[in-house]
């Protein structure tokens, strides 16, 4: 078997989806990224009781699309698999990149970067290859890229971003076992520039946590 792997390069097409509207009384821009198994509509769900008028929300779509189960009715989205992780985080990257250049984000507001689950290493990733100018970065029950280095993320220290790490206590995911090695990568990167919280919870969104992170 003569089998063989090539490379083609492709105009894709993929949405997203906003909350509220851009305008005078707007505070806070949010870029916020879903976990595996969302929609970006369905994840916006966890933001709609802030400020109408003060926060702007953006909810990327992940654009791995597939049936959650085998009833063939639902449907859910990955951003990202172990297969050719370091291409398809590029191709990620770039749609992020042109849903940014769409919506001009303001830079005389608040830009907050909120990833949960698998969407934590989507906003890492994009905010450090990017050098994002954010004041808060909020990494919510996610693991943090391996890749990343204490050098990827200075320049957060340097302009002054809040990182903000909520873990549940009984995660399903960030397990008694897994949150050694969470933690030690969390210092590495961050030493104590990072808030680390635990909340009373699973892997889940907690509504009163994203409306206190603008109080």
């Amino acid at each position: 078997m003569d089998q063989n792997e090539h490379l083609v390069t492709y105009e894709h097409t993929n949405s997203y989806v906003t909350l509220n509207q851009l305008g005078p009384e707007t505070k806070n821009v949010w870029l916020v990224f879903h976990g595996m198994g969302y929609l970006s509509r369905y994840f916006l769900r966890y933001f709609d009781e802030l400020p109408n008028n003060e926060n702007y929300i953006i909810a990327p779509q992940a654009p791995s699309k597939y049936y959650l189960n085998d009833q063939f009715r639902h449907v859910g989205a990955s951003w990202l698999t172990k297969e050719e992780t370091v291409r398809e985080t590029q191709n990620v990257l770039a749609y992020i990149d042109a849903v940014a250049r769409k919506e001009q984000l303001p830079k005389n507001l608040n830009l907050i970067l909120l990833g949960f689950s698998q969407g934590v290493s989507i906003a890492l990733r994009w905010a450090a290859s990017r050098k994002i100018n954010c004041s808060q970065l909020i990494l919510y029950a996610g693991g943090i890229p391996n890749e990343l280095t204490k050098t990827d993320v200075e320049f957060l220290r340097e302009q002054g971003t809040q990182v903000k790490i909520f873990i549940g206590d009984e995660d399903e995911y960030l397990t008694e076992k897994r949150m050694p090695k969470e933690e030690e990568k969390i210092a590495s990167l961050f030493g104590d520039s990072a808030q680390l919280t635990i909340f009373k919870g699973k892997h889940e969104v907690k509504k009163e946590i994203i409306n206190n992170l603008v109080l």
